[in-house]
């Protein structure tokens, strides 16, 4: 055989990587084997490893440490980013850079690659679109939507900038992320907060300019949203992400429903439904994870395994740890799992 049969052969054979299979799934090709799953955070590091998660950390004193103590935070955190992914099969790490600034961030991600290489995917977040505002904001805001649409949008551009200005400096450092989630909520459990309308004048423009955007700097992109997403849907894959994710049980989405209505080339991740986790018995637990898993891997490709929100404060460790093994026993793409 010549040797470049032989060396197609070894590719073949060889196994990927947890990145690469992340990729083909976000490119919604067939992958086989274990589905990929990751989590946007996984808040129960103290309980697992007896460290608080990076995203709760407070560095008041950050610019007064000297280098070594800096040293010492930053490849704490890179560490521990990776011991997660390590112990539970993630396939992606959600990075939330603290201290943030473009030189932190940078040093964060390198020592995550030189730990881990390019075994897992990288993103972090990189949202410029309107989120449904707090409490205190939301009369304001709601005001401003009808009477100064115009505002909105002006200011949109700055917040879009920004966000591409973040990115291009990353990219210029050596690419080291692989893509970004857009973790901008729109949705309540009963209906978005942005009806159709508003949200192709507020939002449709920047979220498809982003997502082009950083396409072309070779990112890939992944929508985040909690709640009933249903009836904008439609114009959330119409920007093209490459996956959807939270596909949120408590705001009535449902895997099947959501292919109907965006095809097949968007992936889908999440739909484990966090409510039934945390206050569920351990019968509906696994009854619900079983069907995410079910209805996820319908489609044969194009699908990522995990919580419909994330691991966060105040669910139970030992639940998130048997979800995590129903995975490992029924998701595989291999292995039929029966109806």
């Amino acid at each position: 055989m010549c040797e470049t049969g032989l060396k197609a052969i070894k590719e073949e054979k060889r196994i990927m990587t947890n990145r690469e299979k992340f990729i083909k799934t976000l490119k919604c090709e067939p992958v086989g084997g274990q589905v990929p799953t990751f989590e946007l955070v996984f808040f129960l590091t103290m309980e697992k490893f007896g460290k608080v998660h990076p995203s709760q950390r407070i560095y008041e004193q950050w610019d007064q440490m000297s280098y070594k103590e800096k040293s010492l935070h930053m490849n704490e955190m890179a560490q521990l980013y990776i011991d997660t992914a390590e112990a539970y099969g993630h396939s992606a790490i959600f990075v939330h850079p603290k201290p943030g600034g473009i030189d932190n961030i940078q040093w964060l991600l390198e020592l995550i690659r030189e730990k881990s290489g390019d075994e897992y995917y990288i993103m972090m977040h990189g949202d410029p679109t309107w989120s449904i505002p707090d409490g205190e904001g939301m009369m304001d805001f709601s005001i401003r939507m009808y009477e100064d649409p115009e505002g909105l949008n002006e200011e949109s551009k700055i917040r879009l900038e920004r966000s591409l200005d973040v990115a291009r400096k990353l990219d210029e450092k050596g690419h080291l992320l692989d893509g970004f989630g857009l973790c901008s909520d729109y949705c309540f459990n009963v209906n978005p907060f942005f009806s159709p309308e508003s949200f192709d004048e507020l939002i449709v423009p920047y979220l498809k300019e982003v997502i082009s955007e950083y396409r072309k700097m070779g990112y890939y992109t992944i929508k985040h949203t909690d709640g009933n997403i249903m009836p904008i849907v439609a114009q959330m894959a119409a920007c093209k992400p490459d996956a959807i994710h939270s596909l949120d049980p408590q705001g009535g989405v449902s895997i099947p429903e959501v292919r109907k209505i965006i095809g097949n080339e968007i992936a889908l991740a999440g739909n484990v439904n966090c409510a039934l986790l945390q206050t569920g018995t351990e019968e509906e637990c696994r009854a619900d994870v079983l069907r995410s898993l079910r209805e996820g891997m319908a489609n044969g490709r194009g699908y990522i395994f995990c919580t419909s929100n994330c691991a966060y404060t105040g669910l139970a460790l030992e639940r998130y740890e048997m979800m995590m093994e129903i995975w490992r026993q029924y998701g595989n793409y291999d292995i039929p799992l029966q109806p």
